[in-house]
C-alpha cells in the first residue's frame, strides 16, 4: 500500500476539476436547488478518480523503460544519451520522462513529453554538452503514465544509476582525420617537397651534382666510375611531436563554458592522433611549477590510450608557471630535435618578456610553436558600436588589449619562434593545418 501511494500523482486535471467543483459548491450557497447536482458531480469526479487507478495499477507491468549510456562523454561535443520506451498497457498512454541528470550540468526542468499506444516500442535522443572532465553520475529515469482520463499519472521508477567518465573530446579524432589526408596544404599555397635527408637508412648512390654533401662520397662506387659519386638517404619520416600544456592559472579562463586548458587538452589528443597517422612519435606533458604527467613521444599501437588517460585528470593549479623548470626539463629529457608545440596565453607584452629569453634556448635545440589564445568577447566588444564617452573609452581600452596581442606575434616572429594566435574554439583546426605546414616545408 506504501508503494501505491508513493507512485500515485494528481495531474493538473484533477486539481482543475476540484477547484470548479469548489466554486460551484460556493455558488450551491446562494442556490440551494444547485447543491445536489454539485453533489452528484463530486462523487462521479471519485468514482473516475477510482477508475483511472484501476486501468493504470491493473496492469503490474505497465511500462518498460531503459537508458542507454555511452561508456565515456567526450568533453565539449554533444554526446547522444538514448531512451527506450515499451507500452504493456492495453490503451493509449500518455507519458511523461524525467531523466536524473548529473549534478553538474544543474538542468532541473528535463522532461519528454509523448503518446504511445499499446504494444509500441518508442526511442527517444537527446544530446548533453559535458564542459567538466570528470565523472558524471546519473540517476534513476522516472516515467509518469496517464490514461484517457488524465486525472491520476502513475510513476514508475527505473534503476538506472550509472556513472560515466567524461574524457577529453575524442569526437574529434573522426572529425578532424580528414583534414590531416586531404590537400588542405593549398590554402598555405605549399606544395609538397620531397627532402633529401640526413639520416642513416640508405636509399641509393647517385652522381654528384653542386650542392651535394661531399661527406656522403662513396670512394669505392666513384674509382668504379671514374666519376664522384654520393650516397643518397632517405629523410626521417617518423619525427618526435609533443604537446606542451601549461596548467597554470593562464588557462583557467572560461570561452563558452570551457576552459582555455580544455581547450588545449581537446587539440593535444587531436594532433597526437594525427601525428600518428602521419607516421610521426606522439607525446605529451604538463607543466606549471613542475613538468607533470609525462607521455614519451612514441609510435606504438597504446599511445592513444596513454595519451588520452593522461590527460582526463588534468587540472589547473592557479600557480604561476616556471618555464625555466620547463625549459630544463626539456634540455634533460628531450634529446632528440621535436616539434614543441606550446599551449599557454599572454595578455601583455610585459608577460612575453619574461619568458622569452626561455623561448629562445628551447627553440635553438627544438622547433617551438608558442600557441596562444584571441580574446573573443574583447572582439565582439570593439565591434559594437559606442554610444557615449563611457563606451569610447572602455571600447579604446580593449581595442590597446587586442593591439597588443598582435604584438606578440611580431615580436616571436623576430626572434625565429612560430606562433599561432587563434580563436579558443578554432585551435584544433589552427594546430593542424600549422602541423601540415611545417612538415610540408621540412621545417622540422
Amino acid at each position: 500500500m506504501k508503494q501505491f501511494f508513493k507512485s500515485l500523482y494528481f495531474t493538473k486535471r484533477f486539481f482543475i476539476a476540484i477547484f470548479l467543483l469548489a466554486i460551484l459548491f460556493v455558488v450551491s450557497y446562494f442556490f440551494g436547488n444547485l447543491f445536489w447536482v454539485i453533489k452528484l458531480l463530486f462523487f462521479i469526479l471519485i468514482l473516475l478518480v477510482v477508475a483511472d487507478c484501476l486501468l493504470l495499477y491493473l496492469n503490474k507491468t505497465g511500462i518498460q523503460a531503459s537508458r542507454l549510456l555511452p561508456e565515456k562523454l567526450s568533453n565539449g561535443d554533444e554526446n547522444p544519451i538514448e531512451i527506450k520506451l515499451v507500452n504493456r498497457f492495453q490503451f493509449t498512454v500518455a507519458l511523461k520522462i524525467i531523466d536524473e541528470l548529473p549534478i553538474q550540468w544543474q538542468i532541473r526542468d528535463f522532461k519528454i513529453e509523448t503518446v504511445v499506444k499499446p504494444s509500441e516500442e518508442k526511442k527517444f535522443t537527446y544530446t548533453v554538452r559535458p564542459t567538466e572532465r570528470g565523472e558524471y553520475h546519473f540517476g534513476n529515469l522516472n516515467v509518469f503514465s496517464s490514461s484517457i482520463l488524465g486525472l491520476v499519472s502513475r510513476r514508475q521508477q527505473f534503476s538506472a544509476e550509472a556513472m560515466v567518465p567524461n574524457y577529453p573530446s575524442f569526437l574529434q579524432l573522426k572529425k578532424y582525420d580528414f583534414i590531416a589526408f586531404s590537400n588542405r596544404l593549398k590554402f598555405f599555397g605549399l606544395k609538397k617537397i620531397r627532402r633529401i635527408g640526413n639520416t642513416m637508412e640508405f636509399e641509393q648512390i647517385k652522381e654528384y651534382v653542386a650542392g651535394d654533401d661531399i661527406r656522403n662520397i662513396n670512394w669505392k662506387a666513384t674509382a668504379k666510375k671514374s666519376e664522384l659519386m654520393v650516397n643518397q638517404f632517405q629523410d626521417e619520416k617518423s619525427q618526435p611531436i609533443y604537446s606542451v600544456i601549461d596548467k597554470g592559472r593562464v588557462m583557467k579562463m572560461p570561452f563558452n563554458n570551457l576552459s582555455l586548458l580544455d581547450y588545449a587538452i581537446n587539440a593535444t589528443l587531436v594532433i597526437s592522433n594525427i601525428a600518428l597517422k602521419k607516421q610521426d612519435k606522439a607525446g605529451m606533458f604538463t607543466f606549471s611549477r613542475k613538468i607533470e604527467d609525462r607521455v614519451v613521444a612514441q609510435r606504438r599501437s597504446s599511445q592513444m590510450n596513454l595519451i588520452l588517460e593522461s590527460l582526463y585528470n588534468v587540472k589547473t593549479d592557479f600557480s604561476e608557471s616556471d618555464f625555466s623548470r620547463l625549459y630544463v626539463d626539456i634540455k634533460r629529457h628531450v634529446k632528440q630535435r621535436s616539434l614543441l608545440l606550446l599551449y599557454t596565453n599572454f595578455e601583455t607584452m610585459d608577460a612575453l618578456h619574461r619568458q622569452l629569453p626561455y623561448f629562445q634556448a628551447i627553440n635553438k635545440t627544438h622547433l617551438l610553436v608558442v600557441i596562444f589564445f584571441e580574446n573573443t568577447e574583447l572582439k565582439e566588444f570593439t565591434d559594437r558600436k559606442a554610444s557615449n564617452t563611457r563606451e569610447i573609452f572602455e571600447k579604446t581600452i580593449a581595442e590597446k588589449f587586442r593591439y597588443e596581442k598582435k604584438l606578440i606575434v611580431n615580436e616571436l616572429h623576430k626572434y625565429g619562434i612560430q606562433t599561432i594566435l587563434t580563436a579558443p574554439e578554432a585551435l584544433t583546426v589552427n594546430t593542424i593545418n600549422k602541423y601540415l605546414e611545417i612538415k610540408a616545408r621540412g621545417l622540422l
